[in-house]
């Protein structure tokens, strides 16, 4: 069963949205906030999210800009805009499909379920996309991690961490390299916080934490006993 986010500030649209979906068997979570829907993305994982643009707190391409900075989540945008300059934003930052209000809810029901589709069968298309090693299994679809069959939560930073340490695996990583790779290369700050977010990550990883070598003075790299 797919879980949906709605984001959506206008109560009515939202409303019609969410009941629309459930009907259709989705499980769905309604947020009328940028800020509120943004920190809802990053507690849970979703197979769809629906997104409005114009939204207190952040707007839409802004949350679609972050996002995509950790997830290839599909993304419908929603927005009562239909100039072309607005449709042409939205898909610069790799939106997946664009519906103008007003619309008809089964057509973006439909728009839903075909997006979904096609996700679904790229997946068992490239089964590599989940990894299983000595009980740990890392779902990079639905950026889900589970510990001898226990869902552990990691926080957006750490799942990017864990995923390049492990597509890297038998190589040690630079902090620098982790640096640039997850927090992006314009970052400045200090390179101590890939200790900090490591260090969590291995809490969370609990009895597999062991996975994750440190190599002193130089980095980190995933390792299979």
């Amino acid at each position: 069963m797919y879980k949906v986010l709605i984001i959506e500030d206008d109560y009515r649209i939202g409303s019609l949205m969410k009941d629309y979906f459930i009907r259709e068997k989705f499980h769905v979570l309604l947020k009328d906030d940028g800020i509120e829907g943004y920190i809802a993305f990053n507690s849970d994982s979703f197979d769809l999210v629906i997104l409005d643009v114009m939204l207190p707190g952040i707007d839409g391409f802004e949350i679609a800009s972050r996002i995509r900075k950790m997830s290839n989540v599909p993304i419908i945008m929603v927005t009562a805009r239909s100039d072309d300059e607005d449709q042409i934003k939205g898909y610069s930052y790799k939106i997946d499909d664009y519906i103008t209000k007003p619309f008809n809810p089964d057509i973006l029901l439909m728009k839903a379920k075909i997006l979904l589709e096609r996700v679904n069968t790229n997946t068992i298309e490239n089964i590599e996309q989940i990894i299983s090693t000595q009980g740990l299994i890392i779902d990079y679809n639905k950026r889900k991690v589970f510990v001898d069959g226990e869902h552990i939560i990691l926080e957006p930073k750490q799942f990017n961490i864990l995923k390049y340490l492990v597509n890297n695996k038998e190589r040690v990583v630079s902090r620098e390299e982790l640096l640039n790779k997850i927090w992006g290369y314009d970052y400045f700050g200090s390179d101590r916080v890939v200790d900090t977010q490591i260090r969590k990550l291995r809490k969370n990883l609990q009895h597999k934490a062991y996975l994750i070598k440190t190599v002193f003075s130089v980095g980190y790299s995933f390792e299979e006993d």
